[in-house]
């Protein structure tokens, strides 16, 4: 498969697919959305931890702020989860997401002494439609969601489908709002 790109002067580049590892493409997606977690953390100003081993929850989300109400650092447990059984850019005000309930259950309690959220990203289903970098800029395809999961239903037998608003896009000014919350004493 060739790849066509644009070239900063405007005529097009026909480039040869690059020879990708063997690494099973889960383990990709997993990989990739670390590296966006980590990009919204740095720009938003906070301090990620990884819990060992992780119990259900992937990461820690710490922010300091002498403008916390509750203390001067806060922190969001973070589920991370991607999938390319959603299209990117999903139409509509939301899209269907399937967890098992025993991750669901861990998500939606409600009485936490640390907030949690949800953290899913869509991804293309060709590996050569993930990244593109240039110059300028490195985009990341496409992008992640969060949900606050707190008080949801388990309503399947192993399975339960949870709605993602697709107005809650997961990136370094989402961050910063969910903490400001947090620290303000209320939910994510």
């Amino acid at each position: 498969m060739a790849l066509t790109q644009p070239e900063p002067g405007g005529s097009p580049t026909v480039r040869a697919a690059p020879l990708r590892g063997d690494l099973a493409t889960t383990a990709c997606m997993e990989t990739l959305q670390v590296a966006y977690l980590h990009a919204v953390a740095a720009a938003a100003g906070c301090s990620l931890s990884q819990p060992f081993p992780d119990n259900g929850i992937d990461w820690h989300l710490s922010h300091g702020s002498a403008a916390h109400a509750v203390d001067d650092e806060v922190t969001v447990k973070v589920q991370l989860k991607a999938t390319q059984q959603t299209a990117p850019c999903p139409p509509g005000p939301f899209f269907s997401f399937t967890l098992d309930n025993d991750h669901l259950r861990k998500l939606a309690r409600q009485q936490v002494a640390v907030p949690k959220i949800l953290v899913v990203m869509l991804l293309p289903s060709a590996m050569d439609d993930w990244l593109l970098a240039r110059p300028d800029r490195l985009e990341l395809r496409h992008c992640c969601y969060w949900v606050n999961l707190a008080g949801h239903p388990v309503t399947g037998r192993r399975r339960t489908n949870v709605r993602i608003p697709t107005a809650r896009i997961f990136d370094d000014r989402a961050l910063c709002d969910i903490m400001a919350r947090v620290g303000a004493g209320g939910s994510p």
